[in-house]
């Protein structure tokens, strides 16, 4: 489908391709790349049971980066006119200037899977159909119980074409369906309010909100995490045992650890991980991957945004650092594999290592088994909103929902509970991993240095023997 796009639409050659490479490395450089991106996107949202707002656009665009050494160069244009992709190009190689001139090697197109479904993509669904999907999940939140006063449902799609040369022989193109539904609403009981949120999406069919993931799903999860909350006493403080539970949890794990492994932090040396591929730091329970290969995933691509591949990259194999998420630059700079990590949000920003689907696998244990073996802590089911310092790994995460574990048994929910602890040390506090990953219902979006992308997270039910629990009810 719409094979060679961007030659079709906008008139692009081989020889303009060469062109503007050829001006891109005209002040010197060891490696230029061009990033064209064209967006089409659809966004609505309902709030007190009426359409509040609804969106389509279109976004198009080129990107150009020089590299020359550790130093890059970068600048973009929304007109894809060939004189304003040249001056693109002439800024670009300026901005990079040095000594180093390599030449253009031959084109050779990436060998790409095909991790999601391009025909019946969420994009092409009729407008109407997605109006219903928000309004049948407003409906079926309010529908739960009469203590649920205020739903917003809301629905965003996009299909993403993107073609990438670089001067290493690079031509990549793909086409990256995406959408997502979210439902966020708030009950109230007397002078007490509690919030609750869910949605999911990926890169698949619009059918799958008709079928599998629908309104009503999402809708119904959203409601019960807000009435269980009402009811919630306040979260004791101490250290404690914890337990996370499966899938969304895993936003933990993302932040906390994740983004410590991606290799530019790494590079830089200010990561809380530099230095100790080979090493321990984690229990011998922890196997984390990022994984960019899963079939119709939120986090999932055919190729990353600099036109490799994604790979199924092993990051920590029981308990020992094995390898760093690592784009073009930092593979090159620091003789790493180059895993297929390099991500932008668009064609306005420059790639750099991020993660795609990260999680970690599953171990041996009965998720009932975890349970029991706990006589009095903290089982959090889903988290809120966290903070992680990337150079020492120390997080402060809100649990939007979880409950205590009193002698073996899930008993009261709590609000107000945080988590406070340091990445690298908790993985070392892991003492049981459950039999159960799940990944999360396709809703995360990651920051970096100022830039969003979709991401995946996940683990499985997981048993931390101690952690520092912040909470305002009495200490544990």
């Amino acid at each position: 489908m719409d094979k060679r796009f961007f030659f079709e639409k906008y008139g692009l050659s081989a020889c303009d391709l060469e062109k503007y490479l050829g001006a891109a490395l005209s002040a010197g450089g060891d490696y230029a790349d061009l990033y064209f991106e064209y967006v089409t996107s659809t966004a609505l949202s309902v709030d007190e049971s009426m359409v509040k707002s609804a969106s389509q656009g279109i976004s198009a665009g080129c990107g150009v980066r020089v590299v020359t050494g550790d130093r890059t160069g970068y600048a973009y244009t929304d007109n894809l006119a060939p004189e304003k992709i040249l001056y693109a190009a002439r800024t670009a190689a300026l901005i990079a200037s040095g000594p180093a001139k390599t030449p253009v090697v031959s084109l050779k197109e990436t060998q790409r899977p095909s991790l999601y479904p391009i025909a019946d993509a969420a994009s092409d669904a009729e407008l109407s159909k997605k109006v219903e999907l928000v309004f049948r999940a407003d409906k079926a939140a309010r529908a739960y119980d009469p203590r649920i006063k205020e739903v917003r449902a809301s629905y965003a799609d996009e299909l993403r074409r993107i073609l990438v040369i670089g001067s290493d022989g690079t031509f990549a193109e793909d086409i990256q369906p995406l959408s997502r539904l979210s439902v966020f609403v708030i009950a109230h009981d007397g002078e007490i309010s509690a919030k609750g949120n869910s949605g999911g999406g990926g890169r698949h069919k619009f059918e799958m909100f008709l079928t599998e993931k629908t309104p009503e799903y999402f809708a119904t999860e959203a409601a019960r995490q807000a009435i269980i909350q009402l009811g919630a006493v306040s979260c004791p403080a101490g250290e404690m045992e914890v337990v996370l539970g499966p899938g969304w949890p895993g936003i933990l794990l993302h932040e906390a650890i994740g983004h410590g492994l991606e290799a530019d932090f790494n590079r830089k040396k200010t990561s809380a991980f530099s230095g100790l591929l080979g090493k321990r730091v984690a229990s011998d329970k922890c196997t984390v991957v990022d994984n960019g290969t899963l079939s119709e995933r939120r986090g999932s691509l055919n190729v990353d945004d600099e036109g490799n591949a994604t790979n199924n990259t092993m990051l920590i194999e029981k308990g020992i650092l094995k390898g760093y998420m690592a784009d073009k630059l930092s593979a090159r700079l620091m003789g790493l594999p180059n895993t297929g990590n390099g991500r932008r949000e668009s064609y306005e920003h420059i790639p750099m290592p991020r993660m795609t689907n990260t999680y970690m696998l599953s171990g041996d244990d009965m998720p009932e088994d975890i349970i029991k073996s706990v006589k009095r802590g903290l089982y959090a089911v889903n988290f809120g909103g966290g903070q992680v310092d990337i150079t020492n790994g120390k997080f402060v995460f809100s649990a939007s929902e979880a409950f205590l574990i009193e002698d073996g048994k899930i008993t009261a929910p709590v609000r107000d509970a945080t988590l406070i602890g340091n990445g690298p040390d908790v993985l070392t506090r892991v003492s049981m991993v459950g039999n159960d990953l799940e990944l999360d219902e396709g809703v995360g979006t990651c920051g970096k240095d100022g830039q969003s992308v979709p991401v995946g997270v996940g683990i499985p039910t997981l048993k931390i023997d101690r952690m520092t629990v912040g909470g305002t009810g009495s200490a544990a």
